[in-house]
């Protein structure tokens, strides 16, 4: 393979070596002292997998251009590297890149049924299962509208559902994204560059040149002769890293939870809601990712604040004409959103396969050994659990902040609510009767009123008194 790198033109071979490493397994390590930013190695454009190189391709791109809308970036990418694979003869440099590749990969969806367990009631868990599922469909539709029909391109041999996995994996493990200056993306893979492991101490440190096509690597910090070589994937956290790149990072302080708010069309309102989210930048369908060091994203409680909100609480960002989304609408409103919240953080909990103490136990006493699938599957659970936990911790915090502020304001000793709905009010109309109990309303009173008939009668205060 070194042989056909330095013919396409390949900078900087002499000064890198592939190697086996303690912790990171195969990569690449320095042969000499370099500078951070100095670059350490260029690619030339001509041997990167790109789709474009793929439509380029005098056999298979006709066939892959005539199936651009229905093909993904990633399967078109994968259907050329397995295709490079297949071939008996040409393609030598190509080949030798493919044939340098892992034989297997170790993202969540090669995971058994008994190690993803480690990992239940995560978000990876559940997305794991769905794109196995997704996977099978995609396969099954690639064989029906693109293999059969061209079999002396895809010999289904070489194209099976295996197959079709291995390459899906390595482009999710070794591809490179990179923004353009018309504003599109490009997706790549760059050989020898792919050996490159990731590592969250060195500085983004990969670039793409839009004018030759060229990859550049830099370097990301100071090396020695014989330190690994790094290159930074990004702010990732565990969950993504073992769904696309096979490998977790302990106590990982990117770890997150994307958190699913959704409303249904009929809810009350919709349309009214609908356009106060989309002018806080949301939608009524809308995924907010919940971190360690933002646990309780403020675009989390504009949403809810839209999504609970009643008909007066409507009546108030209308009358007032306040930003719904920034700012409490009304005390009962974000009572309600803040009890919902915590409610969902509790279940969310208690939907986890193992709750944190254990798996923290079973970690130390070496149940998962390090390194394996169901260890790697055990730390993701860790890191979503953290989140949801300070998540919640947050929304009780707020909470109790809240409903002793409304202690103070209303000069009663528990929180004010409505003796019909429970909703939270500074300002509550009394029972004009017996003013021993507080509405939010005329519709709560008079929908309470069988229910307090009978208390209200005994404690009213009684007429004709006589006069001293």
């Amino acid at each position: 393979m070194e042989s056909w790198l330095r013919d396409s033109g390949v900078v900087g071979l002499d000064d890198l070596k592939l190697a086996d490493f303690p912790a990171t397994g195969r990569g690449l390590g320095s042969l000499r002292h370099f500078k951070e930013g100095e670059r350490i190695l260029t690619v030339p454009s001509g041997i990167l997998w790109t789709v474009e190189h793929a439509y380029a391709d005098s056999i298979i791109g006709p066939v892959l251009q005539s199936m651009q809308r229905a093909l993904s970036v990633d399967d078109t990418l994968a259907i050329y590297i397995l295709f490079v694979r297949s071939r008996e003869s040409g393609y030598n440099g190509l080949r030798r890149h493919v044939e340098a590749l892992p034989t297997s990969y170790s993202s969540s969806i090669f995971f058994t049924d008994d190690e993803l367990e480690a990992c239940a009631g995560s978000s990876l868990y559940t997305i794991t299962k769905q794109l196995k599922q997704q996977i099978q469909d995609d396969y099954r539709t690639l064989v029906e509208g693109l293999f059969a029909e061209h079999l002396d391109i895809f010999p289904l041999g070489k194209f099976t559902i295996e197959d079709y996995k291995w390459a899906l994996c390595t482009v999710w493990s070794r591809a490179m994204d990179f923004a353009q200056p018309d504003g599109k993306s490009i997706r790549l893979l760059a050989p020898f560059a792919d050996m490159l492991n990731h590592s969250p101490d060195v500085k983004q440190c990969h670039a793409y040149d839009a004018s030759s096509g060229d990859l550049y690597i830099l370097a990301g910090k100071d090396y020695e002769p014989g330190d690994q070589v790094f290159i930074n994937y990004g702010s990732i956290p565990n969950n993504r890293l073992l769904r696309l790149y096979g490998f977790v990072v302990p106590n990982n302080p990117n770890d997150n939870y994307d958190l699913v708010l959704m409303t249904q069309p009929g809810a009350p309102f919709f349309e009214q809601k609908r356009k106060l989210w989309v002018s806080a930048g949301l939608d009524s369908v809308s995924t907010i990712s919940l971190s360690l060091n933002d646990p309780l994203p403020k675009s989390v409680l504009r949403y809810l604040r839209v999504q609970r909100a009643d008909e007066s609480d409507l009546a108030i960002i209308t009358l007032q004409q306040i930003d719904a989304t920034d700012k409490i609408i009304s005390i009962s409103n974000e009572v309600e959103v803040l009890q919902a919240l915590i409610e969902s953080f509790r279940e969310l909990l208690h939907n986890f396969g193992t709750q944190i103490e254990k798996l923290d136990e079973q970690l130390a006493e070496g149940i998962y050994p390090p390194g394996t699938n169901a260890w790697s599957a055990a730390h993701v659970s860790l890191g979503e659990q953290r989140v949801l936990r300070l998540a919640r911790q947050r929304a009780e915090d707020l909470l109790a902040a809240l409903e002793g502020r409304n202690r103070v304001d209303s000069g009663f000793s528990a929180p004010v609510r409505c003796a019909n709905c429970a909703k939270v009010a500074v300002e509550l109309m009394l029972c004009g009767r017996c003013k021993a109990v507080r509405y939010c309303g005329r519709t709560c009173q008079v929908a309470h009123y069988k229910e307090h008939k009978a208390l209200c009668q005994a404690t009213a205060p009684k007429s004709g008194s006589v006069k001293k």
